[in-house]
């Protein structure tokens, strides 16, 4: 059976290993970035290249999206020359990125008129599982939809998960991290209280890490804050973002979350404080120096 076309915008450090590994599993890929070098990375492998959205759209059956923000996915989706106007019956569009849930089922219904469908797919791992296709996929959409682009998404996802109607996927991805960068942000102003009191941050993890606190969060706050190690990739200023799309679909909702409240908070002040690069357990260091 034919492989279908895809043609994929956002080569980012995730996005461009999952090119990489689309590539290597013989799918023909169009790719568009901003970033000329990772644009040609891909041409190099043998990737083609469109000077649109909406004529990259035109020559593919699948379009994906692996971009930071919804203002630029809509962006994207609705310039002149975007996606929108390049999508053809039967024609899937994929979000693997993390953005907020009533805009993709916007997005979704504007497509549905073309008749063109939509999946959200946001993802857990690494940029290094992309690359061998290990990610884990929580996608969501109509079956029909779903089931005609699932071999694709087993081709890049070890777990993939159909987790209901479109926008399923990007609100399970945002309270997943919630509860992770509000894990993160809570064990790394431990270990700064422990510094400030003059209690050893060793034997404090030692501590804690034999009770029910245990995680792959602390170990990873623990690494920097003990260790000077900073092995979480995922920047203090994309979780700020991604606390802030929590908010909005929580008030959407009709409720509220004072603990994101508290952690968005946190996580604002640090990028505030220049840190909004660093890797998210960084933020330990905008609590060594947080004074009343």
């Amino acid at each position: 059976m034919s492989k279908p076309t895809i043609g994929f915008i956002g080569l980012g450090l995730m996005g461009g290993n999952m090119v990489e590994n689309l590539q290597k599993k013989g799918y023909s890929v169009t790719v568009m970035d901003l970033n000329k070098d990772a644009v040609e990375r891909c041409v190099a492998r043998g990737a083609n290249t469109a000077s649109s959205g909406k004529e990259l759209a035109e020559q593919s059956e699948i379009v994906m999206f692996c971009l930071t923000t919804s203002d630029i996915v809509e962006k994207v989706v609705y310039a002149e020359d975007g996606v929108l106007a390049g999508m053809k019956a039967g024609s899937v569009l994929i979000d693997f990125g993390t953005s907020i849930p009533a805009s993709t089922r916007k997005i979704g219904a504007d497509l549905a008129e073309k008749g063109a469908g939509m999946i959200d797919a946001p993802l857990g791992r690494t940029p290094a599982h992309a690359k061998d296709g290990l990610l884990n996929i929580m996608a969501s959409g109509d079956m029909e939809t779903f089931n005609k682009v699932k071999p694709v998404l087993d081709d890049q996802g070890e777990n993939v998960f159909h987790l209901g109607a479109l926008g399923a996927g990007h609100t399970t991805k945002l309270i997943n991290n919630f509860m992770g960068m509000t894990t993160v942000c809570a064990m790394s102003q431990a270990f700064a209280v422990a510094e400030k009191a003059g209690v050893d941050k060793q034997q404090l993890f030692d501590i804690m890490s034999t009770g029910p606190s245990n995680s792959p969060f602390m170990q990873f706050c623990k690494n920097y804050a003990v260790d000077d190690v900073s092995d979480l990739g995922f920047s203090i200023a994309n979780a700020n973002k991604d606390l802030g799309y929590f908010l909005k679909m929580v008030e959407d909702l009709g409720t509220e979350s004072k603990i994101a409240e508290g952690s968005s908070a946190n996580l604002n002040a640090a990028v505030d404080a220049g840190l909004s690069n660093g890797n998210v357990p960084e933020i330990f260091d905008y609590f060594k120096t947080l004074a009343k």
